[in-house]
């Protein structure tokens, strides 16, 4: 009811204007942890994200995070305790976090974004989100509203403008993301950490890539919407990934990092290897064995040497956007391609 609901915002608002305003008191002045004397995160600090110069004054405590795989990050991190609120999942939860990650109160239905009302109730001190198409009036709210309320935000530097192709997209720019998230959560010896084990991961796989005389020719196929194929362009992790292992994206001349393509333009494109998205959020044809069974029923595609050879590799459709997993997306990819010689 309508009544109410101004009611509710009415005090969270004021709950957040008092929230955004606190002080660290586990940190002294030199940014000294007070109880184990290790180097901390020098508080207020100012970081331009997203074009946005955003200030930090505390280390945050009451962290709402937009989407699954940002909250995913912040555990890895050490700092899942701190999370009061989540939404948009779209995949199981690795069985390596999945306890932490289950007390995490989830506050949207499934497959959907964060209300900007539910989220206000959460009475967060710090929102993080991987996706642009998130910090809108119609969805969680935008940036500027929390800045206003002094409560301070991070967008992924990959997806600043929704969809769109962001220039040297690449591993560097999501390790650097954890080294900010670690300072911004007063944790960051963690962030080195975490960016220094996901590096291991990718250059132990780049080392293991069987060379080619020719590149193969590759499809990453993410979804489909009413029978449109979704596929990976320019600017986004899939490229980047191409590039490391060798492989030669078919839609790299795309206008946008995740391009709307036709099954003609993939005919006539005729990838070597399509590599699929397996994602469980529930919508037609989202899993990989779905995808499969699309492409070979089709007339068209039935027809790819691809897809009579069955020369897929699976990957987690949320290791193809920036997060935890995408590291995990390049031993897969180059195990696969490998395995189909």
């Amino acid at each position: 009811m309508r009544t109410k609901t101004i009611a509710i915002i009415g005090t969270a608002l004021a709950a957040l204007s008092a929230t955004g305003c606190a002080t660290d008191s586990s940190t002294d002045a030199r940014g000294q942890d007070a109880k184990s004397g290790k180097s901390a995160t020098a508080y207020p600090f100012t970081l331009r994200n997203c074009g946005t110069d955003v200030t930090y004054k505390a280390a945050p405590k009451k962290v709402v995070t937009l989407n699954q795989t940002a909250a995913e990050i912040l555990i890895h991190l050490g700092v899942g305790d701190r999370i009061v609120g989540s939404g948009y999942e779209v995949e199981k939860t690795p069985d390596a976090i999945a306890e932490q990650y289950e007390r995490i109160p989830v506050l949207s239905a499934p497959g959907a974004e964060i209300k900007h009302e539910k989220l206000l109730e959460a009475q967060p001190d710090f929102v993080y989100g991987s996706f642009a198409s998130m910090f809108t009036k119609e969805q969680s709210g935008e940036r500027k509203q929390f800045h206003d309320l002094g409560v301070p935000t991070y967008l992924t530097e990959f997806d600043c403008t929704y969809h769109e192709s962001v220039a040297n997209a690449d591993f560097t720019m999501l390790f650097e993301e954890y080294r900010r998230l670690g300072k911004i959560m007063g944790v960051p010896e963690a962030g080195e950490k975490l960016a220094a084990e996901q590096q291991a991961v990718v250059d132990k796989a780049v080392g293991a890539v069987e060379k080619r005389d020719k590149p193969l020719k590759v499809m990453w196929f993410y979804s489909t919407y009413e029978g449109t194929p979704w596929a990976a362009g320019p600017g986004g992790l899939p490229q980047h990934i191409s590039q490391l292992v060798g492989v030669e994206n078919i839609f790299a001349d795309a206008k946008t990092k995740w391009a709307e393509v036709s099954w003609d333009e993939v005919a006539a494109r005729n990838p070597d290897v399509i590599i699929l998205a397996d994602l469980t959020r529930g919508e037609p044809n989202d899993t990989a064995e779905e995808k499969i069974d699309l492409l070979k029923k089709d007339p068209l595609t039935s027809r790819l040497a691809a897809v009579k050879g069955d020369r897929f590799v699976t990957i987690p459709g949320s290791h193809m956007d920036p997060g935890y997993g995408s590291a995990s997306a390049v031993p897969a990819l180059v195990d696969g391609l490998n395995k189909l010689g």
